[in-house]
């Protein structure tokens, strides 16, 4: 969290920084809520040995979650960088209904056990609208967009029944390539779009998002919208295969 406020405070003063030459420059600073559903499965190995695929839902019983989210943006004439922050943060607890394994420890039927996932979710994008158009009255704004999806965190299971605890931890970089879409009348409605997509290997991550902001005022306004994450990552000593998806809402600012 630490990084994502060090790099706002660099955005904060790149667009505060005196760029006459560009037209069409413009920060803006979102906050918001996030609720987001859990659907899939994680595993861990140890030494090359594979324990058991955990149901989020069936084996853990995993609550839907209600985090703080934002992002920071800089648009400069046709570029746009922004920098997100979303948590990915779910807990449940369960008796178990079968013997499952997890970083090489049985956690047995009957047992109560409890999962937790905590992970923060960095993105770093960059946008170049290819088509630009801002002489008309309604603004079209489309190009491509690369991103850098940096998942951070861990998962953990506690074993209330016997004291066991055990948990995973890791930092994954994944790169993704899509498109973003922007149509705004003036500047008090908008909506906004954007898809990122990557395969490689055993891992892939698909982003959707959709969103609509209304600034009844020139610098203040609200947005809300829609976020679909597919993730799938198979690294060295974790399994994830999953989706989380929700609505979001909050409080923009710019200028």
């Amino acid at each position: 969290m630490q990084q994502f406020f060090r790099a706002l405070i660099i955005l904060s003063l790149l667009a505060l920084f005196p760029l006459g030459a560009m037209a069409d420059e413009m920060f803006s600073l979102k906050v918001g809520y996030v609720f987001l559903s859990p659907d899939g499965e994680f595993s861990s190995s140890v030494s090359g040995v594979v324990d058991t695929k955990i149901d989020l839902e069936d084996d853990l019983d995993f609550d839907d979650s209600e985090e703080l989210m934002a992002e920071a943006a800089v648009q400069l004439g046709s570029f746009r960088l922004s920098l997100g922050y979303l948590p990915l943060k779910f807990s449940g607890t369960s008796i178990l209904t079968q013997d499952i394994t997890f970083e090489g420890q049985t956690f047995a039927a009957s047992d109560t056990v409890r999962g937790e996932m905590d992970i923060d979710l960095y993105d770093l994008g960059l946008t170049w609208y290819l088509i630009n158009f801002d002489d008309l009255p309604v603004r079209i704004q489309i190009g491509p967009e690369l991103s850098i999806k940096v998942l951070d965190g861990e998962i953990s299971m506690s074993n209330r029944t016997t004291g066991i605890h055990e948990k995973v931890s890791g930092t994954v970089p994944i790169p993704t390539i899509g498109l973003r879409g922007r149509v705004g009348l003036g500047n008090y409605l908008a909506l906004t779009g954007r898809v990122g997509y990557i395969e490689y290997s055993d891992n892939s991550f698909l982003d959707v998002d959709a969103q609509i902001e209304f600034s009844p005022l020139p610098m203040v306004g609200v947005f809300g919208g829609y976020r679909h994450l597919d993730l799938e990552v198979d690294e060295s000593d974790i399994f994830i295969d999953g989706s989380f998806s929700g609505p979001y809402a909050g409080v923009l600012l710019r200028f």
